[in-house]
């Protein structure tokens, strides 16, 4: 795959989890949508399965960002432990954690953590609360909300990782770049 193409299918996915998130919120649906749509690679259940995972998981911003653990979810489904070999004699899900390894290095090069609460803490400069109205964290819409950025960053990341490490067939992808 040429440069100007993979660029075009890295943009899509930052510009797809950027949107998704500015939109709908829910940081690891908006990721795993994104890298879904990106790769042409639907998978409903998966979706669904990161219903709560948003904002440290639950909303209460005590473990991981949701937008590495939706990276990781996808790298992982393209390059994973199969249930029907759980032995794993291959050692396949060594691979899975190496790929799961390069995306955490992108995380803490950028945002110094993967968990939610330091994030917030260095991007919004105060850790997640939780109203007592919804137990929602708050949007911050005003002046900035970092939260878009770190998705699109995440999808971009695991596309390339994904693209780089070839986990997805190169006819595919010169397919999708079109």
């Amino acid at each position: 795959m040429d440069d100007k193409a993979k660029e075009k299918l890295l943009k899509k996915a930052y510009d797809l989890a950027f949107k998704y998130e500015e939109q709908y919120g829910g940081c690891g649906q908006c990721v795993v949508a994104a890298l879904q749509d990106t790769f042409d690679m639907p998978n409903p259940d998966v979706f669904k399965s990161l219903s709560g995972y948003a904002g440290g998981g639950a909303v209460v911003g005590d473990a991981g960002c949701g937008a590495y653990v939706a990276g990781i979810l996808f790298l992982s489904g393209l390059k994973g432990r199969q249930r029907d070999n759980f032995a794993d004699p291959e050692r396949v899900r060594f691979e899975s954690f190496a790929n799961a390894r390069k995306l955490h290095r992108k995380f803490i090069d950028d945002f110094g953590s993967v968990l939610c609460r330091e994030m917030q803490m260095k991007l919004f400069g105060r850790p997640p609360t939780r109203s007592r109205r919804d137990e929602e964290i708050p949007r911050c819409r005003r002046p900035y909300d970092p939260c878009p950025d770190v998705c699109g960053k995440a999808a971009r990341w695991a596309a390339d990782i994904a693209i780089t490490d070839g986990l997805i067939a190169e006819e595919k992808l010169n397919k999708l770049a079109k």
